[in-house]
């Protein structure tokens, strides 16, 4: 496996709020976190940084996460735990009233791949040289397009496509959706949404199918990112197999 996990303002933004970070546990397997913060004012850094170091911590000195159950229960009860601690902050620090993140995570082992998502930052996989979205916006606009009330092309460009349904600080209990991905793929991408807004599928598909390194297909992602607008702040986690790898 090659990995690689960047983060960049953009081009409007004064301060980064996203974290991304990808780790491996006492066997191998593999924890990708990207979370987008919001709320201003530094507020959203600290929520998104608080559910990424807080799950990053935990699964990095584990010996194993165990079969597909407990993981799915790893990440439903330490996504709660998280979320329960932008609670506790928000009351201890008034400014911080109203602060927030998404969630997007994927657990790589040898006998399963799961995503876990909360928001609109988003989880695909590359199979066959094609992009994949696994995950579902949790968003007003997209919940509309489910319900038939808007179509996609009228979601696309919503005065109203950023206005979130559910995220961590938002909502408490939190639910977080899982997917069970299939094993026989060959990269995977988080991303928020800061990439998604400004580059097609099918350009983001292009530049992950290129012949370039590992790292150089992300920081050309961010690049192009930014050269269409960098509206947003742009994070990344990436993992590909090397050829001989399972697929």
């Amino acid at each position: 496996m090659k990995s690689y996990y960047i983060t960049d303002t953009g081009k409007v933004r004064t301060h980064n709020e996203d974290s991304v970070m990808i780790v491996k546990n006492l066997s191998g397997e593999y924890l990708m976190v990207v979370a987008d913060g919001m709320g201003g004012h530094k507020a959203g850094e600290v929520a998104s940084s608080i559910v990424v170091n807080g799950l990053t911590d935990k699964f990095k000195v584990m010996e194993t996460i165990g079969e597909k159950q407990d993981a799915v229960n790893w990440i439903r009860k330490n996504a709660n735990e998280l979320n329960e601690a932008i609670f506790k902050y928000t009351d201890e620090f008034e400014e911080s009233k109203g602060m927030g993140t998404t969630l997007v995570l994927a657990i790589i082992t040898k006998e399963y791949i799961l995503f876990g998502n909360v928001g609109d930052s988003s989880g695909f996989v590359i199979k066959n040289k094609a992009l994949y979205k696994v995950t579902k916006d949790h968003t007003l606009v997209n919940l509309l397009v489910e319900t038939g009330e808007l179509t996609a092309e009228e979601a696309e460009n919503h005065p109203r496509k950023n206005v979130l349904m559910r995220a961590l600080g938002a909502n408490n209990p939190i639910d977080v959706d899982i997917f069970d991905v299939d094993t026989a793929c060959d990269a995977i991408l988080l991303c928020s949404d800061g990439l998604t807004n400004m580059l097609t599928n099918n350009q983001i598909e292009k530049v992950l199918n290129s012949d370039l390194g590992t790292e150089e297909k992300i920081v050309k992602l961010i690049k192009k990112s930014n050269l269409r607008g960098g509206t947003d702040n742009v994070s990344i986690a990436y993992l590909e197999k090397e050829s001989g790898e399972d697929k």
